[in-house]
């Protein structure tokens, strides 16, 4: 029997075994895909996550893979509307670091297997769970072989669909926007260095993150769910509302996402606990998911290692996890229906005004310092 069982793989799944794992626990992950993915559309860390990451040594490995954001601008029809500097928050992490999702679960898959060997488990897919009582039961399948794990609990860390969460009968209904997106990463020939910048324009946002290896990410609103995105619609679509003309060539991801969010109806039931999306899925608009993943995980293994190393009651503990984790997440998501309502599309005498008071806000020290914030998570 295993004291834990983590379900998922990705950063959040990967982060909670390490924890656990450190604390002394008998903990294993289990992802079901054979192999590392390679596509990234998590690249922010924001300061209190990144704290958390330090915690088990790879915040210093992130830095030097990651490109530090210390300055989000904004302008419109080619003009300046404001700049965001995080230079005046509180701690050393004045800024959002940039490193792609892929090099994130690059380094905690290293630093998990270096000490704890074993612990990932890939190639296993989590067929259903059963809850009985005093353990849980697991059954698993890997190349056609069906296995029974046997745990004291079980972490979900499987994502917005989580099967988990489904096994244990937690509802957790969609919400969607009418928002939707293409994004896609090129080579940076503008001259933003590391500043994040935000068009807002008549047709929709259009937002762009500095990456590490001279890329930049570009993220742009529009009206409709696209099913295939393209280079080039990508590339006209950049073009026609910023000016800005990106080398098709050098585009080395696409992708595209409609917006949808959802927040369990509770986060511990039975032997069973809720981490990251599979708890709270937000709008990737923001960059607060996986920051949050990671933020349940570290309030929540103390917990548990409370309970099956030290045999606490920790019923008192579990309910505050939930109430707090579940109220971060509420504003969290409120945070990003503000950010997908400043990308909306505008006739242009509102998005002039609008952006006019944006730019006359912005300079008020008091309200930078709180969308400064706002936008770090703190």
């Amino acid at each position: 029997m295993h004291d834990v069982i983590v379900v998922g793989g990705g950063p959040v799944g990967l982060y909670t075994g390490l924890l656990l794992r450190r604390a002394g626990l008998d903990a294993v992950v289990l992802e079901r895909r054979p192999e590392r993915g390679t596509h990234s559309r998590a690249i922010g860390i924001h300061p209190p996550a990144l704290r958390a990451l330090d915690a088990v040594g790879i915040a210093d490995e992130l830095r030097e893979r990651g490109v530090l954001i210390r300055d989000g601008v904004a302008r419109s029809s080619g003009r300046h509307v404001g700049t965001i500097s995080f230079s005046a928050l509180p701690g050393a992490e004045q800024y959002v670091l940039a490193v792609p999702q892929a090099v994130t679960e690059e380094i905690l898959e290293r630093r998990l297997e270096r000490e704890f060997p074993g612990t990932l488990r890939r190639d296993v897919s989590l067929l259903t769970t059963h809850d009985a009582g005093d353990r849980i039961l697991a059954v698993t399948r890997s190349q056609g072989e069906d296995a029974v794990l046997d745990a004291r609990l079980i972490v979900a860390a499987d994502g917005a669909r989580s099967s988990v969460r489904d096994n244990a009968g937690i509802r957790a209904r969609p919400r969607r926007y009418p928002d939707c997106y293409v994004m896609g990463d090129f080579r940076d020939d503008t001259a933003d260095g590391d500043d994040a910048v935000l068009y807002l324009e008549t047709g929709g946002i259009v937002e762009s993150f500095p990456l590490p290896g001279g890329l930049r990410r570009w993220v742009v609103r529009v009206g409709s769910p696209v099913e295939q995105p393209s280079v080039d619609r990508l590339a006209a679509l950049i073009r026609d509302r910023t000016g800005v003309a990106v080398d098709q060539a050098t585009n080395s991801m696409i992708s595209a996402f409609e917006v949808r969010s959802r927040l369990a109806e509770r986060f511990v039931a039975g032997r069973t606990v809720l981490v990251g999306d599979a708890a709270h899925e937000i709008s990737p608009i923001g960059g607060q998911g996986m920051n949050l993943g990671w933020l349940d995980a570290a309030r929540l293994v103390p917990i548990i290692v409370a309970s099956l190393r030290d045999g606490q009651d920790v019923a008192a503990q579990l309910a505050g996890y939930e109430k707090d984790r579940r109220a971060e997440a509420t504003l969290a998501r409120r945070k990003a229906h503000l950010n997908m309502a400043l990308g909306r599309p505008l006739p242009v005498p509102l998005m002039r005004g609008r952006n006019a008071v944006l730019s006359a806000l912005i300079r008020n020290p008091t309200v930078h310092g709180g969308v400064a914030r706002a936008f770090t998570m703190q």
